[in-house]
């Protein structure tokens, strides 16, 4: 007879194969594991030990325990529309999906006039004093994110003496205790040439890349933050959350 702790170990694993649990996603905790399957706490540390141990997930002392990116192709999963992933940010999901995330700063300057930006149609200001940060995202030595974003000044004071590598999405709840209404998100495809001014991929040949144009709005429409950031199209898949308005159903 098999131990209870590898019963519930291939339960989570396979879980984790049919796609239910996402690389970065967080695995049930100890805790939670005792709870579901009452079990002791032995045998729920010995269940995510034996799953940490098969390679499907990592533990991050002080958060807990992550599905670790074991596709063949090592692309990237981010979803629009999920506020969840927004809030962990970058640095983070890089981390939970067993990535080593570091970053280049091209640039970190504050612009006096503020900045506008057209998304989906519709133009979002953000006035002056506004902190730019364009940067490159690594994962382990590979760049995959050519980011730029503009930040209120107004709205987060002093938020530029801040390292780049945060979530600013949870900078902007925790610190500044800013209620974000809305995260307002276009994609588009673009090929980009190797000789294009834009290329800071260190691209050899044309590659497709995807475009991310977002807003972050708050109470009384007012924007925090406006980002632009080119994802490389070969390493990364972009999914979709669609929240049914049931308002609108009759």
């Amino acid at each position: 007879m098999r131990p209870k702790f590898q019963n519930i170990s291939d339960i989570v694993i396979e879980k984790i194969k049919s796609g239910e649990l996402q690389p970065g996603d967080k695995i049930p905790s100890e805790n939670e594991l005792i709870k579901f399957y009452n079990v002791s706490n032995t045998t729920a540390r010995k269940s995510l030990l034996e799953i940490e141990s098969r390679g499907w997930a990592k533990r991050i002392k002080g958060k807990g325990t992550f599905v670790l990116n074991r596709t063949v192709d090592h692309h990237l999963i981010r979803t629009l529309g999920s506020i969840y992933a927004t809030r962990r940010g970058f640095h983070e999901s890089l981390l939970a999906e067993g990535f080593k995330p570091h970053n280049l700063v091209l640039e970190k300057t504050i612009l006096d006039d503020g900045i506008s930006s057209e998304i989906g149609g519709k133009h979002f200001i953000i006035d002056g004093p506004v902190l730019k940060i364009h940067q490159l995202r690594y994962a382990d030595d590979e760049i995959i994110k050519d980011e730029t974003k503009y930040i209120s000044l107004k709205m987060c004071p002093k938020i530029n003496r801040m390292p780049t590598e945060i979530s600013y999405f949870k900078v902007y709840e925790s610190t500044y205790h800013l209620r974000i209404e809305e995260v307002k998100q276009t994609l588009s495809v673009e090929i980009i040439q190797p000789d294009s001014e834009i290329n800071n991929f260190e691209l050899t040949k044309p590659t497709p890349m995807f475009i991310l144009d977002s807003s972050v709005i708050c109470k009384d429409d007012q924007i925090v933050e406006i980002e632009r950031s080119y994802y490389r199209g070969d390493k990364y898949k972009f999914a979709i959350i669609a929240n049914p308005d049931y308002n609108d159903v009759h």
